[in-house]
């Protein structure tokens, strides 16, 4: 018989350990030391360890770091490691932790970070004391989320109606959308939003001046407005005048502003309404970008990008905008994608993480400013899970 010491701070407050010859379980429910005594049983799997890391252009001190400083490599947020959902936008991040709390930092113009007041903070600072959020978004100047009970919320900048509360007044703390329980998933553009029901149904609001609300229109809605009468939507991602979504079939479709040929559709032509792009149904994933272009991945584990391209954001080489799906390169192991103004970063199935584009505040991490036309590692970790792009910064758990 062996005596083990076992930290609870060092595993889930869940994790129960087993001593088959003495029939009995300990449960570590505090941050206090246990003793285990384990007759012939192995020790217990190491759990994993996350970090949040973020890295680029550190104004207003969006990258969370408690100082203002650019990075042009990733830098660990703090010591923590239940990161669980993680967004940066303009120039604020924002994240959910595993305990259901919400946390915001940056730039807190027009009040996005739901703390109450406009003071800009370069450390995560927890929105409320509420223990049940579950999925946050950031838009340009405003952000939003869910809670575990299927409400949605928003708060900052509310002009054209971003915020869909039924007004145009800017809002320090959150503000519920509505009184729907059945949200499912949201998407933030620049300055408009989408969101999924449970039902499959879509709707967006905001600003729409080029159409990018789906709703066959140029005109502005201050509250959610469904996007056709289907009910077979899966997945959507807002870009900065333009949309993606993906159908439960697995085609995908596009909308709003074309003028870099991001809706991929073989022209530059706006549109008011989805329009399908191809006629492939084995579409997995899509990241709209924040200046017009788009990453997609496939069933098969390919990767796709289109629209703009002046930086090399599209990863093809060259910075020629495309206005249709062009794969890149022919590797079939990418797993999740995020793209930013003008950069784009994605993870591989190993772990590893790319990034390509511009890099003029190093938001490529790659250790200096140069920018890349074409897929390139940041390091050499292979432990990474999660990844967002903001304008001119990123930030990843791992």
């Amino acid at each position: 018989m062996t005596l083990r010491k076992y930290s609870a701070a060092k595993v889930s407050t869940t994790q129960k350990f087993s001593a088959s010859a003495n029939n009995f379980r300990t449960v570590a429910r505090q941050k206090v030391s246990v003793n285990i005594i384990i007759a012939g049983d192995p020790p217990p799997p190491t759990i994993p360890e996350f970090y949040l890391w973020s890295w680029g252009w550190n104004i207003f001190g969006g990258l969370g770091l408690n100082n203002t400083t650019s990075y042009s490599s990733p830098k660990q947020i703090g010591s923590l490691t239940n990161w669980s959902n993680i967004a940066t936008g303009g120039f604020h991040g924002a994240s959910v932790k595993t305990d259901g709390t919400m946390w915001t930092w940056g730039w807190n113009g027009y009040a996005r970070l739901g703390l109450g007041n406009t003071t800009d903070y370069s450390s995560p600072k927890q929105v409320g004391a509420l223990t049940t959020w579950s999925n946050v978004n950031t838009g340009g100047q405003h952000t939003m989320a869910i809670k575990t009970d299927g409400t949605m919320w928003t708060w900052g900048n509310n002009a054209y109606g971003i915020l869909g509360d039924t007004t145009t007044t800017n809002r320090s703390s959150p503000v519920q959308v509505g009184a729907l329980t059945t949200w499912s998933k949201i998407s933030t553009g620049y300055r408009h939003n989408l969101a999924i029901k449970t039902d499959g149904t879509m709707w967006a609001w905001g600003r729409n001046h080029l159409g990018y609300l789906g709703i066959g229109d140029t005109t502005n809605r201050s509250s959610p407005v469904q996007v056709g009468a289907l009910t077979t939507w899966s997945s959507i991602s807002g870009g900065y005048h333009h949309n993606l979504a993906i159908k439960t079939d697995g085609t995908m479709w596009s909308w709003g502003s074309n003028a870099a040929g991001q809706l991929g559709i073989g022209n530059t032509t706006n549109q008011s309404s989805p329009v399908q792009i191809g006629a492939l149904t084995t579409w997995l994933s899509i990241a709209g970008g924040g200046y017009g272009h788009n990453l997609a991945i496939k069933t098969d584990g390919t990767l796709w990008s289109w629209g703009r391209n002046t930086k090399g954001e599209l990863g093809l080489g060259d910075t020629t905008n495309r206005s249709s799906p062009v794969q890149i390169g022919a590797l079939t192991t990418w797993l999740s994608i995020a793209a930013g103004g003008y950069s784009s970063m994605t993870i591989k199935t190993d772990g590893t993480l790319w990034s390509w584009g511009s890099n003029s505040y190093g938001q490529l991490g790659q250790g200096n400013t140069t920018n890349r036309s074409s897929p390139v590692q940041i390091g050499a970790l292979t432990n990474w899970q999660k990844v967002s792009a903001g304008f001119y910064n990123a930030m990843a758990i791992g």
